[in-house]
Protein backbone atom coordinates (compact mmCIF):
# COMPACT_ATOMS: atom_id res chain seq x y z
CA UNK A 1 0.00 0.00 0.00
CA UNK A 2 1.24 3.45 -0.72
CA UNK A 3 2.28 5.49 2.35
CA UNK A 4 0.24 7.81 3.57
CA UNK A 5 1.09 11.24 3.21
CA UNK A 6 2.62 13.00 6.99
CA UNK A 7 0.39 15.89 6.69
CA UNK A 8 -2.61 13.94 6.14
CA UNK A 9 -1.87 11.39 9.17
CA UNK A 10 -1.25 14.81 10.96
CA UNK A 11 -4.52 16.14 9.91
CA UNK A 12 -6.69 12.96 10.93
CA UNK A 13 -5.43 13.53 14.43
CA UNK A 14 -6.67 17.30 14.99
CA UNK A 15 -8.80 18.10 12.19
CA UNK A 16 -12.55 18.60 14.11
CA UNK A 17 -14.57 18.28 10.75
CA UNK A 18 -14.58 21.90 9.96
CA UNK A 19 -13.15 23.03 6.35
CA UNK A 20 -12.17 26.66 7.92
CA UNK A 21 -8.44 27.59 8.10
CA UNK A 22 -6.52 28.98 11.27
CA UNK A 23 -4.62 32.17 11.07
CA UNK A 24 -0.70 31.75 11.49
CA UNK A 25 0.45 33.05 14.47
CA UNK A 26 2.46 36.41 14.21
CA UNK A 27 6.10 36.26 15.99
CA UNK A 28 4.66 37.77 18.96
CA UNK A 29 1.39 35.02 19.00
CA UNK A 30 -0.55 37.28 18.70
CA UNK A 31 -3.60 36.51 15.04
CA UNK A 32 -3.80 38.23 12.55
CA UNK A 33 -7.40 39.84 12.26
CA UNK A 34 -8.48 41.91 9.56
CA UNK A 35 -10.20 44.92 10.57
CA UNK A 36 -14.01 45.72 9.69
CA UNK A 37 -14.66 49.18 7.25
CA UNK A 38 -17.71 49.31 10.29
CA UNK A 39 -19.68 47.93 12.99
CA UNK A 40 -21.89 45.20 11.66
CA UNK A 41 -24.46 47.09 13.82
CA UNK A 42 -24.37 50.59 11.43
CA UNK A 43 -27.76 51.91 11.14
CA UNK A 44 -28.64 53.66 7.88
CA UNK A 45 -28.87 57.14 9.47
CA UNK A 46 -25.12 56.30 10.79
CA UNK A 47 -24.29 55.14 7.03
CA UNK A 48 -25.07 58.75 5.23
CA UNK A 49 -22.95 60.54 7.90
CA UNK A 50 -20.12 58.51 6.58
CA UNK A 51 -20.92 59.11 3.69
CA UNK A 52 -21.48 62.77 4.06
CA UNK A 53 -18.42 62.93 6.36
CA UNK A 54 -16.18 66.15 4.77
CA UNK A 55 -18.00 66.88 2.37
CA UNK A 56 -18.36 70.81 1.95
CA UNK A 57 -21.69 72.12 3.76
CA UNK A 58 -23.23 73.12 0.60
CA UNK A 59 -22.74 69.66 -0.70
CA UNK A 60 -24.03 68.31 2.70
CA UNK A 61 -27.22 69.95 2.31
CA UNK A 62 -27.96 69.06 -1.06
CA UNK A 63 -27.18 65.39 -1.34
CA UNK A 64 -29.41 65.41 2.26
CA UNK A 65 -32.49 66.45 0.57
CA UNK A 66 -31.92 64.06 -2.30
CA UNK A 67 -31.28 61.01 0.20
CA UNK A 68 -34.44 62.09 2.59
CA UNK A 69 -36.42 62.23 -0.57
CA UNK A 70 -35.35 59.29 -1.99
CA UNK A 71 -35.87 57.01 1.08
CA UNK A 72 -39.19 58.44 1.70
CA UNK A 73 -40.02 57.30 -1.83
CA UNK A 74 -38.64 53.73 -1.44
CA UNK A 75 -39.89 53.16 1.92
CA UNK A 76 -37.44 50.81 2.72
CA UNK A 77 -33.90 50.15 4.06
CA UNK A 78 -31.28 50.73 1.46
CA UNK A 79 -29.97 47.60 1.78
CA UNK A 80 -33.10 45.43 0.46
CA UNK A 81 -33.43 47.65 -2.11
CA UNK A 82 -34.16 46.06 -5.73
CA UNK A 83 -32.83 47.54 -9.26
CA UNK A 84 -36.44 47.35 -10.60
CA UNK A 85 -37.20 49.65 -7.47
CA UNK A 86 -34.16 51.57 -8.35
CA UNK A 87 -35.17 52.28 -12.05
CA UNK A 88 -38.81 53.14 -11.55
CA UNK A 89 -37.97 55.73 -9.32
CA UNK A 90 -35.53 56.83 -11.49
CA UNK A 91 -38.40 56.73 -14.15
CA UNK A 92 -40.57 59.27 -11.77
CA UNK A 93 -37.83 61.99 -11.71
CA UNK A 94 -39.07 65.25 -13.37
CA UNK A 95 -37.14 68.36 -14.75
CA UNK A 96 -34.50 69.17 -17.04
CA UNK A 97 -31.70 66.79 -17.25
CA UNK A 98 -29.19 67.88 -15.32
CA UNK A 99 -31.20 68.15 -12.46
CA UNK A 100 -32.30 64.15 -12.64
CA UNK A 101 -28.57 63.50 -13.78
CA UNK A 102 -27.55 65.03 -10.47
CA UNK A 103 -30.45 63.26 -8.38
CA UNK A 104 -29.45 59.94 -9.49
CA UNK A 105 -25.46 60.21 -9.14
CA UNK A 106 -26.07 61.69 -5.58
CA UNK A 107 -28.26 58.36 -4.75
CA UNK A 108 -25.40 56.47 -7.21
CA UNK A 109 -22.68 57.52 -4.55
CA UNK A 110 -24.41 56.62 -1.68
CA UNK A 111 -25.33 53.24 -2.78
CA UNK A 112 -21.16 52.84 -4.27
CA UNK A 113 -19.96 53.82 -0.96
CA UNK A 114 -22.58 51.37 0.64
CA UNK A 115 -21.29 48.75 -1.15
CA UNK A 116 -17.41 49.37 -0.98
CA UNK A 117 -17.84 49.38 3.02
CA UNK A 118 -19.37 45.72 2.96
CA UNK A 119 -22.96 47.40 4.14
CA UNK A 120 -24.63 46.32 1.14
CA UNK A 121 -24.15 42.71 -0.41
CA UNK A 122 -23.25 44.61 -4.08
CA UNK A 123 -23.80 47.72 -5.42
CA UNK A 124 -27.31 48.09 -7.04
CA UNK A 125 -26.65 51.26 -8.46
CA UNK A 126 -23.89 50.25 -10.59
CA UNK A 127 -26.60 49.67 -13.68
CA UNK A 128 -28.14 52.86 -12.96
CA UNK A 129 -27.09 55.55 -16.18
CA UNK A 130 -28.01 58.94 -15.54
CA UNK A 131 -29.11 61.17 -18.43
CA UNK A 132 -27.10 63.66 -19.92
CA UNK A 133 -27.26 66.87 -19.39
CA UNK A 134 -27.99 69.23 -22.23
CA UNK A 135 -24.83 71.83 -23.04
CA UNK A 136 -26.39 74.88 -22.35
CA UNK A 137 -23.31 76.93 -21.37
CA UNK A 138 -23.21 79.00 -24.54
CA UNK A 139 -26.65 80.46 -23.21
CA UNK A 140 -25.06 81.23 -19.43
CA UNK A 141 -22.17 83.32 -21.00
CA UNK A 142 -22.14 86.99 -21.29
CA UNK A 143 -20.30 89.13 -23.62
CA UNK A 144 -17.60 91.45 -22.50
CA UNK A 145 -20.01 94.57 -23.75
CA UNK A 146 -22.22 92.67 -21.30
CA UNK A 147 -19.67 92.34 -18.27
CA UNK A 148 -18.80 96.20 -18.17
CA UNK A 149 -22.71 96.98 -18.58
CA UNK A 150 -22.91 95.18 -15.10
CA UNK A 151 -20.23 96.93 -13.88
CA UNK A 152 -21.33 99.98 -14.90
CA UNK A 153 -24.27 99.48 -12.97
CA UNK A 154 -23.26 99.23 -9.24
CA UNK A 155 -20.60 102.19 -9.68
CA UNK A 156 -22.43 103.42 -7.30
CA UNK A 157 -22.06 100.13 -4.29
CA UNK A 158 -18.24 99.58 -4.39
CA UNK A 159 -19.09 96.69 -2.41
CA UNK A 160 -21.09 95.00 -5.18
CA UNK A 161 -18.64 96.29 -7.55
CA UNK A 162 -15.84 94.42 -6.02
CA UNK A 163 -17.98 91.04 -6.05
CA UNK A 164 -18.71 91.22 -9.30
CA UNK A 165 -15.54 92.23 -10.56
CA UNK A 166 -13.66 89.25 -8.26
CA UNK A 167 -15.91 86.78 -9.37
CA UNK A 168 -15.17 87.16 -13.38
CA UNK A 169 -11.74 88.14 -12.66
CA UNK A 170 -10.86 85.10 -10.56
CA UNK A 171 -13.36 83.12 -12.25
CA UNK A 172 -14.67 81.93 -8.23
CA UNK A 173 -17.70 79.91 -7.79
CA UNK A 174 -19.91 81.80 -5.28
CA UNK A 175 -19.62 79.86 -2.62
CA UNK A 176 -15.45 80.23 -2.86
CA UNK A 177 -16.11 84.29 -2.94
CA UNK A 178 -18.00 84.59 -0.14
CA UNK A 179 -16.26 82.34 2.10
CA UNK A 180 -12.87 84.22 1.43
CA UNK A 181 -11.04 85.73 4.54
CA UNK A 182 -8.88 88.95 4.17
CA UNK A 183 -5.75 86.59 5.28
CA UNK A 184 -6.24 84.63 2.00
CA UNK A 185 -4.85 87.63 0.00
CA UNK A 186 -1.65 88.26 -0.10
CA UNK A 187 0.35 90.19 -2.23
CA UNK A 188 -1.81 90.40 -5.25
CA UNK A 189 -3.23 86.55 -5.33
CA UNK A 190 -6.08 84.86 -3.24
CA UNK A 191 -5.85 81.70 -1.62
CA UNK A 192 -9.14 79.77 -2.66
CA UNK A 193 -10.94 76.73 -0.91
CA UNK A 194 -12.16 75.05 -3.79
CA UNK A 195 -15.03 72.32 -4.41
CA UNK A 196 -14.03 68.86 -2.96
CA UNK A 197 -12.11 71.09 -0.21
CA UNK A 198 -9.27 71.52 -2.97
CA UNK A 199 -6.81 74.66 -2.60
CA UNK A 200 -6.08 76.87 -5.41
CA UNK A 201 -3.97 80.25 -5.88
CA UNK A 202 -5.44 82.44 -8.12
CA UNK A 203 -3.42 85.78 -9.47
CA UNK A 204 -6.26 88.61 -9.56
CA UNK A 205 -5.53 92.16 -12.25
CA UNK A 206 -3.84 95.01 -9.99
CA UNK A 207 -6.87 96.89 -10.70
CA UNK A 208 -9.18 93.55 -8.80
CA UNK A 209 -6.59 93.84 -6.60
CA UNK A 210 -6.37 97.46 -5.67
CA UNK A 211 -10.54 97.12 -5.25
CA UNK A 212 -10.65 94.59 -2.66
CA UNK A 213 -7.95 96.68 -0.42
CA UNK A 214 -10.34 100.06 -1.39
CA UNK A 215 -12.74 98.17 0.63
CA UNK A 216 -10.80 96.88 3.42
CA UNK A 217 -12.29 97.92 6.76
CA UNK A 218 -9.49 100.16 8.81
CA UNK A 219 -10.93 98.41 11.78
CA UNK A 220 -11.14 94.79 10.10
CA UNK A 221 -9.18 91.72 11.60
CA UNK A 222 -7.78 89.19 9.05
CA UNK A 223 -10.19 86.41 10.11
CA UNK A 224 -12.72 88.26 9.06
CA UNK A 225 -14.82 87.08 5.62
CA UNK A 226 -14.24 89.95 2.72
CA UNK A 227 -18.05 89.40 1.93
CA UNK A 228 -19.77 88.47 4.56
CA UNK A 229 -23.16 86.77 3.16
CA UNK A 230 -24.55 84.52 2.14
CA UNK A 231 -24.66 82.68 -1.03
CA UNK A 232 -28.22 83.80 -1.96
CA UNK A 233 -27.41 87.01 -1.44
CA UNK A 234 -24.68 87.42 -3.52
CA UNK A 235 -26.82 86.03 -6.27
CA UNK A 236 -29.43 88.46 -5.84
CA UNK A 237 -26.90 91.50 -5.59
CA UNK A 238 -25.57 90.17 -9.74
CA UNK A 239 -29.16 89.39 -10.00
CA UNK A 240 -30.16 93.03 -9.52
CA UNK A 241 -27.25 94.15 -11.39
CA UNK A 242 -27.80 92.17 -14.07
CA UNK A 243 -31.52 93.59 -14.67
CA UNK A 244 -30.22 97.45 -14.12
CA UNK A 245 -27.65 96.89 -16.74
CA UNK A 246 -30.67 95.50 -19.27
CA UNK A 247 -29.87 92.36 -19.39
CA UNK A 248 -32.53 90.05 -20.07
CA UNK A 249 -31.24 86.57 -19.14
CA UNK A 250 -31.56 85.72 -15.35
CA UNK A 251 -27.98 86.09 -14.70
CA UNK A 252 -26.55 83.99 -11.45
CA UNK A 253 -22.76 84.28 -10.49
CA UNK A 254 -21.89 81.41 -12.18
CA UNK A 255 -22.47 83.43 -15.62
CA UNK A 256 -19.01 85.29 -14.65
CA UNK A 257 -17.44 82.27 -14.20
CA UNK A 258 -18.34 80.96 -17.52
CA UNK A 259 -17.66 84.12 -18.73
CA UNK A 260 -13.87 84.10 -17.74
CA UNK A 261 -13.04 81.01 -19.18
CA UNK A 262 -14.90 81.40 -22.36
CA UNK A 263 -12.94 85.30 -22.64
CA UNK A 264 -9.64 83.89 -21.52
CA UNK A 265 -9.30 81.23 -23.87
CA UNK A 266 -10.65 83.74 -26.79
CA UNK A 267 -7.90 86.18 -25.95
CA UNK A 268 -5.14 83.37 -26.36
CA UNK A 269 -4.75 82.26 -22.66
CA UNK A 270 -3.96 78.24 -22.60
CA UNK A 271 -5.89 75.24 -21.79
CA UNK A 272 -3.60 74.40 -18.51
CA UNK A 273 -3.84 78.21 -17.35
CA UNK A 274 -7.64 78.53 -17.55
CA UNK A 275 -8.11 75.17 -15.79
CA UNK A 276 -5.73 76.13 -12.95
CA UNK A 277 -7.43 79.32 -12.17
CA UNK A 278 -11.01 77.68 -12.27
CA UNK A 279 -9.53 74.88 -10.15
CA UNK A 280 -11.03 72.45 -12.53
CA UNK A 281 -10.51 68.47 -11.50
CA UNK A 282 -10.15 68.04 -15.83
CA UNK A 283 -8.95 69.24 -18.42
CA UNK A 284 -11.92 67.56 -20.87
CA UNK A 285 -14.02 70.74 -18.11
CA UNK A 286 -11.97 73.53 -19.41
CA UNK A 287 -12.20 72.54 -22.79
CA UNK A 288 -15.86 72.71 -23.26
CA UNK A 289 -15.67 76.59 -23.43
CA UNK A 290 -13.71 76.59 -26.36
CA UNK A 291 -16.64 74.82 -27.83
CA UNK A 292 -19.37 76.47 -26.06
CA UNK A 293 -19.11 79.69 -28.63
CA UNK A 294 -16.83 78.71 -31.44
CA UNK A 295 -15.24 80.98 -33.82
CA UNK A 296 -15.27 79.27 -37.08
CA UNK A 297 -17.97 76.40 -38.71
CA UNK A 298 -17.72 74.59 -41.62
CA UNK A 299 -20.91 76.54 -42.67
CA UNK A 300 -18.63 79.71 -43.16
CA UNK A 301 -16.99 77.55 -46.40
CA UNK A 302 -20.86 77.26 -47.73
CA UNK A 303 -22.83 79.38 -50.52
CA UNK A 304 -25.69 81.10 -48.03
Amino acid sequence: MPETPHHAAGASETDTGSSASIEPMGSDDTAVIEALPMPSNTTEEELIELWLHGKSPHTIRTYRREITVFRATIGKPIRLIYLSELQRYADTLGGANATRARKLLTIKSLLSFAARLGYMPFNVGAAIRPPRPDSRLAERILDERQIFALLDAVADHPRDHALIRLLYNGGLRVSEAISLRWLNLVDGVINVRGKGGRSRVVRLSRGTWEELQAIKPTDGLFHDRIFPMSAWNAWDRVRRAAKKAGIEELVSPHFLRHSHGTHALHRGADLATVRETLGHASLATTGRYLHARPEKSSGDYLAV
